[in-house]
């Protein structure tokens, strides 16, 4: 399952929000669309007493919503299915620590969170390439076999406590109050049990390198962490340990940190090895943000997608799909853009030329495997509302089951083209034939009148 989520953190220029409220908010619309189960992920850097308010805030807040793990997660967890209208949680296991010491390195920990996993990452490369020459040249995964939708997003933590400021407050970039007090001290290496309990799935990042953390883990269902660059530099060493590693576990990747205007890194590299959980910054938008738009318009925009087959299939010496192997083409996709309407309804006279009527061209784009990736465009149709085009483009695909099709309309001008609206559709969701194609604006809203007519063939 992919999944998509709304990634927020200090170092974005985003307005933190309380706790209480990220999760009230949750409650109040986690099903309005699907009633696939929702994850939670929680970044925290707290005292076992924090731990066990949030713990009761969360068990207070859901009720009955809240799923509890039971022992047998460990060797297989349940199906979306069965865990429809559940809140799930996941985050990293509370590590048994002197508190007096964790206290006076949190600020480090949670800042070096991404440089260790550069660094870990980078480590494992040297030794791998040195050992290995050859080589260098809408929600919750509740399954292997799913991508999935979520929503994530890392919040303040507010009136749990009435005493002073700690360096937590440094580490979230907000204010709030942390009761840490003298019975913590004494609990020493004791953690919060009831906050312990609530975790479905832990989460880890790779502390020894990458390659030994994508290593089997029988008997201990984890989520792996990684950030775009840690996935890139393993996707090009070991791309078929990750394919490995998704078939019975959770991979997340998240936007590299200095991503501080909430841009969005292109999600097809995690994909095609078969990681789940794909985090978005969902207040931007652009291609990236677009393209998982496509992607979770299959299976009803229910928030889960299904895994192609050969994701999960291994052959018999173990070998896994490889998204850079050279394929033959399995089908191939005629696409024809006959024509265009509605801007004049759903836009000014002037808003694209203010002296005349504007001048459209259609771009459709496929986004997949390399081999796939291609970029067409139609003639620009001057002075006109209603662009006719009549213009048909031809895309192979050898891997169709993860192939996209991007489509931009843009009004031509001298400076600077003009946004006039855009789609982006999954190619194993199209059926053939003529169809009116809903356009959206750059946010992903759908326009109330602007739609191309257009034709899908595959042959």
């Amino acid at each position: 399952m992919f999944c998509v989520y709304n990634y927020h953190e200090n170092r974005t220029l985003t307005t933190p929000v309380t706790l209480h409220k990220c999760l009230t908010s949750i409650k109040e619309h986690a099903f309005v669309k699907s009633p696939y189960p929702v994850i939670i992920t929680l970044e925290d850097h707290l005292t076992p007493s924090l731990q066990a308010k949030v713990a009761e805030m969360v068990t207070s807040t859901f009720g009955d919503m809240l799923y509890f793990p039971k022992p047998t997660d460990k060797d297989e967890f349940p199906s979306p299915d069965a865990l429809k209208h559940h809140i799930i949680l996941s985050s990293k296991p509370p590590k048994v620590k002197n508190v007096s010491k964790e206290r006076s390195s949190m600020d480090k920990e949670s800042s070096d969170d991404e440089l260790e996993d550069q660094k870990s990452n980078s480590d494992e490369d040297e030794r791998y390439i040195a050992s290995n020459k050859c080589c260098a040249s809408d929600r919750f995964c509740a399954s292997e076999r799913y991508f999935a939708s979520e929503r994530y997003c890392a919040s303040e933590i507010d009136n749990v406590s009435s005493s002073t400021s700690q360096p937590l407050a440094q580490i979230l970039g907000v204010e709030y109050e942390v009761d840490y007090n003298i019975e913590d001290e004494k609990l020493g290496q004791q953690i919060a049990p009831e906050y312990k309990h609530l975790i479905a799935i832990h989460a880890s990042k790779p502390k020894n390198g990458t390659k030994r953390a994508l290593t089997d883990d029988p008997g201990n269902a984890k989520r792996l962490s990684l950030s775009e660059q840690a996935l890139e530099r393993a996707a090009s060493l070991y791309g078929a340990d990750i394919v490995r590693f998704t078939q019975k576990y959770i991979l997340r990747v998240f936007p590299k940190g200095t991503r501080v205007t909430s841009t969005n890194f292109r999600p097809l590299t995690a994909w095609m090895h078969g990681a789940q959980m794909v985090a978005f910054n969902m207040q931007g938008y652009g291609r990236s943000l677009w393209m998982m738009h496509g992607m979770f318009r299959s299976n009803g925009a229910c928030g889960y997608v299904r895994k192609p087959e050969f994701l999960m299939d291994k052959g018999p010496n173990d070998e896994v799909f490889d998204p850079k192997a050279t394929l033959p083409v399995k089908k191939t996709l005629k696409v024809k853009v006959y024509m265009g309407d509605g801007w004049r309804l759903d836009f000014s006279q002037t808003h694209f030329d203010a002296f005349s009527p504007p001048d459209f061209y259609t771009k459709v784009y496929m986004a997949g495997v390399s081999a796939d990736v291609a970029k067409k465009r139609t003639k620009v149709i001057g002075d006109d509302w209603t662009p006719i085009w009549n213009e048909e483009f031809t895309f192979p695909l050898t891997v169709p089951e993860l192939a996209l099709l991007e489509i931009v309309v843009q009004e031509y001008d001298v400076d600077r083209d003009d946004f006039a609206g855009q789609t982006c559709l999954p190619v194993s969701e199209l059926r053939p034939g003529i169809r009116v194609v809903p356009l959206h604006n750059k946010k992903g809203e759908k326009y109330k009148s602007v739609k191309l007519l257009m034709r899908f063939l595959f042959v």
